[in-house]
């Protein structure tokens, strides 16, 4: 990981549809993202998230959370995904066994509710994932709360992801507010769900251009100016 501002990918997740993923691709989104997690508005089968994401040209992520190891690999060998986002409650032990299972990247959802969390989701997960999603934290829900949570308390504790480690941000992500999260946590990946929709798993093609330019515009800006 470089120092100071990198360039911020883009992930465009819950899609249900092949037509928001070609589009999302096709304008620069690098990560796409289908939910394999069921009674969840976005929810996929295993055939149907291979259905959506086959063939696009961008990396395939699969978000699974608390499922046995055996149903996410079982999963994983249906659709072929580049990374495996865990979601859920799991171990560094289900990480490791998950990583032997297969060639796919593992990443690992961090629930935020104060700085602290970042810096033990780095000691507890950051020798066996490839990389952190930090999500905002919710009593309830796993993920998908269209709620975010604070980017400038984080930002305070940013520096201590180690080189070599992605940093994610996600949780009430739009392209209004993007920018903002971009400039205080460097993040090498955003990702957004129902802040470019038009209905749950339905993507506005224009808040997807929004968000992606949006994103673009801030993290492009830090290179040049460094």
């Amino acid at each position: 990981m470089e120092s100071g501002v990198q360039k911020t990918s883009v992930k465009v997740c819950g899609l249900t549809r092949r037509e928001d993923a070609l589009h999302a691709a096709g304008k620069g989104a690098e990560y796409l993202g289908v939910v394999l997690v069921a009674d969840t508005p976005r929810f996929r089968t295993p055939k149907e998230a291979k259905d959506v994401l086959s063939g696009v040209a961008a990396r395939s992520v699969i978000v699974v959370a608390n499922q046995d190891v055996e149903v996410v690999s079982s999963a994983a060998e249906i659709v072929g995904p580049d990374v495996i986002q865990l979601h859920g409650e799991e171990s560094p032990e289900f990480v490791e066994i998950l990583r032997g299972q297969g060639p796919w990247a593992v990443w690992k959802a961090v629930k935020v509710q104060s700085p602290d969390d970042l810096v033990k989701g780095i000691s507890r997960f950051g020798k066996v994932v490839d990389g952190l999603l930090l999500d905002t934290w919710h009593p309830t829900k796993g993920g998908g709360t269209g709620m975010a949570f604070s980017w400038e308390a984080v930002a305070d504790v940013r520096d201590k992801v180690p080189d070599g480690l992605l940093l994610g941000v996600a949780g009430g992500l739009t392209p209004e507010n993007v920018p903002q999260a971009v400039a205080h946590l460097r993040p090498h990946v955003v990702d957004v769900s129902s802040g470019v929709e038009k209905e749950p798993g339905i993507k506005s093609p224009s808040r997807v251009e929004d968000f992606i330019r949006n994103a673009r515009r801030v993290s492009e800006k830090g290179r040049a100016e460094r």
